[in-house]
């Protein structure tokens, strides 16, 4: 051992004890510890199930001796008597998010809600902007070197304790040991008070139905290596069971709840994608339970960070494919999302949903999702013709993407006012759409002949979604069309060359008003029937395939036509596409199809045959007539030919 090592062996036990010699000094008990709080001052509280539960008991005991206090934090799960009335004159809640347990304080004036950023709180400690004088905070013991760690509350409790005159600590021995940007040196807390008790708990809310579903829609907007934060609730939660089946998924986040345990568990929840803090899950606080607490623990895969670091979106932008779910309360046609009030109620707050909508828009390949279901429990629309008056904008037209309710996706970004309500509509619940259909033409956002009423009504058939791959780089997702497609199925018949011969309904059409192209994307899906063949991201998709086939009034046959762009010919994906509009038109009772083709494109003619029917073909005013008997297949024909 050379003499630098020698000196650092020596000196190492100093410095580590150094602290000890100065615990016993800040040990109080919590009587004696308030004596020193005085009137007027301003009192922090730790956040959620971080809260110092007797801390808090110990200053509600004291506060009959008190006057004009203000109480500062985020989020409580308890029951605090300082929100009861009588203690109005006493002290003053000042919460940046609102709960169950501040809510009716809130609604009744008796509490105030600061709407603001998650991000944005720690600077106003830390500017004096509002200053503390006293922060109740919680810790776990302090390891070898003095640390406590604030384990499952950093977030903004770290500028709180770094930022107020005087620091109260509760040492509880049930805190977790969380790693990352976590820690306070004893030296920098003025009292301590060790106290063991359980840490507060909150269990998952109950997924629903609607939820579960909401869930599915969202996970097809993301892709394996993405890295993602969702909320707290059964909607986020059901988001997260939907993704069972992705790979690598990262987490950064504010909010780390317990249903992100069971993609750990499963192998989805991996980090190894991660482009900042590969190999590790980074947020700023748990909500949970002691499974969750438990997990965090002294774990090297979880990084706990103030929400200045993990709510700034110049961080959160450093994850590539980084998603950001958000839930709402309610959204209007045009795309403004109230989610922190039900008209003048002020029901949760901003929290982190703008800091991680701005770090996903500008994460590379990053995505911004708002879930939100069509009903509210008293069974009104949460998609609605104008906001509730009084109901607050968060998201705003301009930063909304991608909107889910349990009928679907609607994608947003760089829509029109009127493809936007095209697409909000198509996702409504259905008893509603027809009521916003109407004040969607009341203030011209739609027109009559743009957007059928029987169309609003529709129940758009998710279970006929379909991927079929055709080759090494051929894959297609066929879909029933949505009146959102107009501008698609437009591009995709302009971009077809003029001399190539087609289908009737495609070679007749020489230019391709609205009015055509409307009847092709308006229906009803029970005796209709629009397929698109698209290709591409949801962002950028484009048609290369269109069938179609609609139900004769008087007869149970159907016409059909169809379309593939020449780029994608000779792929199998006409053949596909047929075959896939007879089973559908075989499941509505529909018995035959009809076809009509021009000389030249006798080819079609196998793509029939195909279908293992009887095909009678007779030429008619300069038409080729194909009808297929789909009650009669092939085999059955023959037998009747041969006997």
């Amino acid at each position: 051992m050379n003499d630098t090592q020698n000196h650092l062996a020596e000196s190492a036990p100093k410095a580590t004890d150094a602290w000890r010699e100065r615990w016993p000094k800040k040990v109080k008990d919590a009587r004696r510890a308030f004596r020193a709080v005085k009137r007027g001052q301003r009192i922090f509280i730790g956040s959620a199930c971080g809260e110092p539960q007797h801390l808090v008991r110990a200053l509600e005991e004291n506060l009959p001796n008190l006057a004009d206090m203000e109480i500062l934090h985020i989020l409580s799960l308890g029951t605090h008597t300082f929100l009861e009335e009588n203690y109005h004159g006493k002290c003053r809640l000042k919460s940046f998010f609102v709960a169950a347990a501040s809510r009716k304080a809130v609604a009744e004036g008796r509490a105030d809600y600061t709407p603001i950023n998650l991000g944005d709180v720690p600077g106003l400690f830390r500017s004096g902007a509002l200053p503390i004088d006293v922060a109740l905070i919680q810790v776990s013991p302090p390891d070898e070197h003095g640390f406590c760690s604030l384990g499952i509350s950093v977030d903004i409790v770290k500028a709180a304790a770094e930022s107020a005159k005087t620091v109260i600590a509760q040492v509880n021995s049930h805190m977790p040991r969380t790693l990352g940007d976590s820690f306070i040196h004893v030296d920098e807390i003025d009292v301590l008070i060790p106290w063991d008790e359980p840490l507060l708990e909150m269990h998952p809310s109950p997924i629903t139905p609607e939820a579960s579903a909401i869930g599915v829609q969202a996970a097809k907007l993301i892709e394996d290596g993405s890295t993602i934060r969702v909320g707290v609730g059964s909607i986020p939660s059901a988001v997260l069971y939907a993704l069972e089946d992705k790979k690598d998924l990262g987490v950064h986040t504010d909010m780390l709840t317990d249903a992100y345990l069971h993609l750990v568990e499963k192998g989805v929840i991996t980090n190894a994608k991660k482009t900042l803090h590969p190999g590790k899950i980074v947020a700023s606080f748990c909500i949970g339970t002691r499974a969750l607490f438990n997990f965090v623990h002294n774990n090297p895969m979880v990084a706990l960070h103030p929400a200045e670091y993990t709510n700034n979106y110049l961080v959160i932008s450093q994850n590539d494919r980084m998603v950001s779910v958000n839930s709402a309360l309610e959204i209007d046609l045009t795309g403004q999302v109230c989610s922190d009030s039900m008209g003048y109620r002020i029901y949760s707050g901003v929290g982190g949903s703008v800091d991680f909508l701005r770090g996903a828009r500008n994460s590379r390949g990053g995505k911004t999702i708002t879930v939100l279901t069509s009903l509210t429990q008293d069974g009104r629309s949460r998609i609605v013709p104008t906001l509730t008056p009084g109901g607050g904008v968060v998201i705003t037209r301009g930063g909304v993407q991608f909107v889910v309710t349990e009928y679907g996706i609607a994608q947003l970004q760089g829509k029109s006012l009127r493809e936007r309500a095209l697409a909000l509509i198509g996702i409504a619940h259905p008893d509603f759409r027809e009521e916003l259909t109407r004040h969607a033409y009341s203030i011209q956002l739609l027109k009559r002949e743009q957007f059928a009423i029987r169309a609003a009504k529709a129940i758009y058939p998710e279970e006929l979604e379909i991927t079929q791959v055709f080759d090494e780089t051929t894959k297609v997702f066929f879909r029933p069309a949505k009146p959102t497609d107009e501008r698609m199925l437009r591009e995709f018949f302009y971009s077809l060359p003029k001399d190539e011969a087609y289908i009737r309904f495609l070679s007749t059409m020489k230019v391709y008003p609205q009015v055509d192209i409307h009847r092709l994307v308006n229906i009803d899906y029970d005796k209709e029937m629009t397929l698109v063949g698209v290709v591409g991201h949801m962002e950028e998709q484009r048609i290369v395939a269109v069938g179609r086939f609609i139900a004769d009034e008087e007869s149970p046959g159907a016409e059909v036509d169809f379309a593939v762009h020449p780029d994608y010919g000779r792929r199998g994906i006409a053949s596909f596409m047929i075959q896939y509009l007879s089973e559908i038109a075989i499941k509505s009772g529909i018995r035959q199809f009809r076809a009509y083709i021009r000389p030249g494109n006798e080819r079609v003619f196998g793509i029939f045959q195909r279908l293992g029917y009887f095909v009678e073909t007779s030429n008619m005013e300069g038409f080729y007539e194909i009808r297929v008997h789909f009650d009669k297949p092939v085999d059955v024909c023959l037998t009747e030919v041969a006997s």
